[in-house]
């Protein structure tokens, strides 16, 4: 893509109403605009990350034996009457509308409910188990109060899967290879090494549900780390038992904030009994099927990147979630030669199989460079009189801020990204 022909800009300032750091990069750098509070569009470069983000959580959910799906947003209230779910004094974020004859109808905040009943088309035996469903959609949640950009919003994309397992062993290995997966995904993010599985409230459940919590210090949540262990606790359930029960001394946890950005839970037979989702096992005899539930959402991971990895320049995007793999910029936009030599290899990059920004502006040096930091692209190329020259291009690596020169021919071998 020509930066010329990007039609979002960047810009000096956020809005005044903007407090998360992360926020306010992505609308400066042309990633996000506000629409209302709590409600977000993407814009091309936001939209191309979050597209990055999607793909490393699918590919990671497929090799644990999830199928994807997509499901309906208008929900039928009989469905959600029948876990008793559907009274907002029990549910109280519903987004809740009507069609021209009268039916009321909600817009989906989870997904537990549908789903089950669809599958009591399809799981009737043993043989038909176990069955890992995902899908990527749109959540509305009636916030009283959105805050922190798209960290929490009225609407938003979530990956959310739901395992459908004959007995509890089933489903617990799955649980096991989903938190593994949790852990792929986020390291693969670039925020591994300061993500914690954390134990919280498994509510009616069971005893425990678990988050996956990255820590900065404008977080909403606050846990309790044991480094050591590579384990925590929400605050909401660090009592003394608690702690026994898990092996944990008080002693040994560091009190941190941190950013939720997934969850999973057993959810056990809560939603099988009500919706009617039995199976016949080898004997024909009746059982409930087990469940399980897994979700991230997208935007909340992109905010989190933006808050914890960014700097005091702009953004600073992990390769697997920058919106492109080079960033290359002509710094001599004036020049004829530098020109041709940009345009052409702009053209041999992207047949190589390289996404790329190209900027082709006819800026000064420093609002391009500037302009590139903020954006936060991992690699960024720097073409100008001086490399012509020479024959060799400056490669600046957004993330370590180490400077390299290369050929274009190590270039185009992709040698770059081991610079």
């Amino acid at each position: 893509m020509r930066q010329s022909k990007l039609f979002t800009k960047t810009r000096r300032s956020a809005p005044k109403d903007e407090i998360s750091k992360s926020a306010q990069y992505l609308i400066r750098a042309g990633f996000i605009h506000k629409q209302m509070a709590g409600v977000y569009t993407l814009l091309p470069l936001g939209l191309m990350t979050m597209k990055k983000i999607e793909q490393v959580i699918r590919e990671e959910m497929n090799k644990i034996g999830g199928v994807e799906l997509s499901l309906t947003a208008l929900q039928d209230p009989e469905v959600w009457k029948k876990t008793d779910r559907w009274d907002d004094d029990k549910v109280d974020n519903w987004f809740k509308t009507k069609l021209k004859n009268g039916t009321q109808l909600g817009l989906g905040f989870t997904h537990e409910e549908p789903l089950t009943e669809i599958m009591t088309n399809h799981i009737h035996s043993y043989k038909d188990l176990p069955i890992y469903a995902y899908q990527f959609q749109t959540k509305f949640r009636n916030e009283l109060r959105a805050k922190s950009g798209i960290l929490r919003g009225r609407e938003f994309l979530m990956k959310d899967l739901y395992s459908f397992s004959k007995n509890q062993k089933e489903h617990d290995e799955f649980y096991k290879k989903a938190q593994e997966a949790y852990k792929n995904i986020f390291h693969r993010l670039g925020i591994g090494d300061r993500t914690y599985m954390t134990f919280a409230s498994g509510g009616v459940f069971s005893q425990f549900s678990h988050e996956f919590q990255t820590l900065t210090e404008t977080g909403e949540d606050t846990i309790f780390v044991d480094e050591k262990k590579k384990i925590a606790v929400n605050k909401e359930v660090c009592t003394d038992e608690i702690l026994a029960e898990l092996g944990l001394s008080r002693k040994n946890l560091k009190e941190v904030r941190a950013i939720e950005v997934g969850n999973i839970f057993n959810l056990g037979t809560r939603f099988s009994e009500p919706l009617s989702l039995v199976f016949d096992d080898e004997k024909g005899e009746k059982h409930p099927v087990i469940m399980g539930s897994y979700g991230i959402g997208l935007g909340r991971v992109m905010g989190t990147l933006a808050e914890v990895l960014s700097d005091e320049k702009g953004l600073v995007w992990p390769a697997e979630a920058s919106p492109f793999a080079v960033h290359l910029i002509n710094v001599s936009p004036e020049e004829e030669a530098a020109v041709k030599t940009a345009e052409d290899f702009y053209e041999n990059l992207v047949a190589n199989g390289l996404s790329v920004l190209y900027d082709d502006r006819k800026m000064a040096v420093g609002e391009k460079l500037a302009d590139a930091d903020l954006i936060g692209i991992k690699t960024q190329i720097i073409v100008g009189a001086k490399s012509i020259q020479s024959g060799e291009f400056e490669i600046r690596d957004r993330q370590t801020g180490s400077i390299k020169k290369m050929s274009e021919a190590d270039i185009l071998k992709g040698k770059f990204a081991k610079a």
